[in-house]
């Protein structure tokens, strides 16, 4: 109660301080062109501010060249993010340089979403106009730029070393020159929420956190934006001291930045807009400093997905036509800062609409909706069903269905039979996982498994046998841990395999690599490449391996993961095999991944043709080529 009438004296309170205010026309005198800004909606809606490559960047092992920026923001305007905050030309020259090529390299409906970022004018510069990190923004030819400030009276005497009223005259003063300017200002207001409620440094100050947003809507700010900067604020407090700063600024947009120290970025986010905030800030998967910044992507689809239960009416949202295309952008960006991506993301990890438990598979079998608070194709996602020793009957027979295997009783089998089949192959998933196999994540060896317990299908290829050779020199041992580069000095594994390829004749087939794995995936290719060109373009993208019983030390078993990626659609598959021989494990992997490639990704593949009475298959014909799904 006692924050609920704080929040009502707040907005009287902050007009204590003597605000300069300029006139009323300079918001709008010099604005740039249309061509140059995103002419923005005034009804309810909410619109993004996506701050990957500004405060994302801040993150810990995440970096991206200016190639990789103008990638990113290019996708981003795609998918229809409003604003794209890209740097701070003022503070490096790689941001600088963005700048520059971002004029010439990006489409016009790129250009006119980005923001420049910088600062207030620092305390020494006598004027806004002679501060030169604020004429780098203006220089930066984007339409729109973000300014950080101190909104902590705390922070602003404590930390930037400046009075309370040279920190307003800083603001305002930054504002307008930039209003001037023609450019359209957001105000960063750091620190906000703790100046606000008060934290952990010092009491609240609620009137001079107003002050601070008053200053900026004053001079002509578009949107003044509450922070909470180190991320430690409850949903509730951010909900009641958005709602104050909303009264405060009638006709000024409210945003809001949270970081997410405390877990809760996105639920702050989300309390803001319910208070009346318009802008959400945030990055794209949640990146950004020490814990990261709110994840753009999981606050865009409850926007559009659960905004009008959140809000009592559905918002505006100009990305909402996008939003099929949600998952695949936040892949792209992972990919393009290096990152491995999340399972467990919300609405877009290859975990949120993955079910486990037979339970739970026998249930989304009967409606989806029994386990899944949206459709997962809504965000461009796709329910999946895990094969494990935690799987019920219900798992295998899903699988068989998605597979395109069975057809509710209509194949020769019938339905029944198909059943008694699952549970067998269940019971090899129970027994190879108890052997230490795990395959939730290694898909494409269940659907081989599916395969190839169905009747009528033949292997497209067999291995008969294969075997590895390495050779080393110079092992010196010294030379190798005193931080020499890795060596570059050709082939030191060769592998040779003896494969029968559609039926035909054995043959013998020889390559040479780096290390036996590199060896053995190239001899693979050369012995099915002539049967099956598109093998080529199959690539190895990860190689996992994880020893599962350490206590047998060398001779412990092995468990190999690899992922495969078809190099003309795109598309990925991950094997599994397990071996108290490494390179025996790699192989069985290997051959799965390319059996895998071949049946679902080559223009042709072997199926046998096989025919059945009552009591099951009778004759079994010679392999028939057939196109592949």
């Amino acid at each position: 109660m006692a924050l609920l009438v704080a929040v009502a004296l707040c907005a009287s309170l902050a007009r204590s301080f003597t605000l300069p205010r300029p006139p009323t026309t300079r918001a709008t005198s010099r604005l740039r062109s249309s061509n140059d800004v995103l002419v923005l909606n005034t009804d309810r809606d909410v619109l993004l501010f996506d701050t990957t490559l500004r405060d994302g960047t801040q993150g810990e092992s995440i970096s991206c060249s200016v190639e990789d920026k103008l990638k990113i923001a290019a996708r981003l305007a795609e998918f229809g993010m409003d604003f794209i905050e890209c740097g701070w030309p003022g503070s490096n020259p790689k941001d600088a340089e963005f700048f520059r090529r971002a004029a010439a390299e990006l489409d016009a409906n790129a250009r006119a979403r980005l923001v420049a970022f910088g600062s207030t004018r620092s305390k020494r510069s006598a004027t806004a106009a002679e501060d030169a990190q604020l004429r780098a923004l203006v220089a930066s030819g984007v339409g729109t730029a973000c300014i950080v400030c101190k909104a902590s009276s705390w922070q602003t005497t404590e930390i930037l070393g400046a009075t309370r009223e040279s920190n307003l005259d800083m603001i305002s003063s930054s504002v307008a020159f930039l209003v001037d300017e023609g450019l359209r200002v957001h105000v960063d207001l750091e620190h906000f929420y703790d100046g606000f409620l008060g934290g952990r440094a010092a009491p609240a100050d609620p009137a001079y956190s107003l002050a601070c947003a008053e200053a900026a809507a004053a001079a002509g700010a578009e949107c003044v934006v509450l922070c909470d900067t180190n991320g430690g604020t409850l949903p509730w407090d951010v909900e009641a001291a958005t709602a104050a700063a909303v009264a405060a600024v009638p006709g000024c947009r409210v945003g809001v930045h949270v970081h997410d120290d405390g877990g809760l970025a996105v639920a702050n986010s989300l309390a803001a807009v319910r208070a009346g905030a318009s802008v959400v800030q945030g990055t794209v998967n949640g990146v950004g400093e020490r814990t990261g910044n709110a994840n753009l992507v999981t606050i865009a689809a409850t926007l559009a997905l659960k905004g009008e239960a959140l809000l009592g009416s559905a918002p505006s949202l100009a990305f909402a036509k996008n939003l099929p295309a949600l998952a695949d952008t936040s892949r792209f960006v992972d990919e393009a800062l290096n990152l491995a991506p999340n399972p467990a993301r919300p609405y877009v990890g290859a975990s949120a609409f993955a079910h486990k438990g037979g339970l739970h598979v026998s249930a989304v079998a009967k409606d989806a909706a029994a386990y899944e608070h949206v459709d997962p194709a809504a965000v461009g996602n796709a329910q999946r069903v895990l094969v494990s020793e935690l799987s019920g009957r219900a798992n295998i027979w899903s699988s068989l269905q998605k597979a395109g295997l069975v057809d509710d009783g209509s194949e020769a089998l019938g339905e029944e039979v198909w059943k008694e089949r699952a549970a067998a192959i269940l019971r090899r998933v129970k027994a190879l996982e108890n052997l230490g196999y795990s395959f939730e994540g290694a898909e494409a060896s269940v659907h081989l498994m599916l395969l190839h317990a169905s009747p009528g299908y033949c292997v497209p290829f067999s291995v008969l046998d294969y075997s590895v050779t390495t050779s080393d020199v110079d092992l010196d041992s010294a030379a190798r841990n005193a931080g020499q580069p890795l060596r570059d000095g050709g082939a030191t594994a060769r592998a040779t395999v003896k494969v029968r390829v559609a039926g035909d004749d054995a043959a013998l087939d020889v390559a040479e690599g780096t290390g036996p794995v590199d060896a053995l995936e190239k001899a693979l290719k050369r012995a099915l490449a002539p049967t099956y060109p598109t093998v080529g373009e199959v690539e190895l993208v990860d190689y996992k391996v994880r020893i599962l019983d350490p206590q047998s030390k060398t001779s412990a078993a092995t468990r190999v993961e690899i992922s495969f990626r078809d190099g003309r659609s795109g598309a990925t598959w991950t094997t599994v095999a397990v071996d108290r021989n490494i390179i025996s494990a790699s192989a069985n992997a290997l051959v799965d991944g390319f059996e895998f490639a071949v049946i679902e990704h080559a223009e042709l593949c072997n199926l046998c043709e096989l025919d059945y009475d009552d009591d099951g298959p009778l004759t079994l014909e010679a392999p028939a080529r057939v196109a592949s799904r």
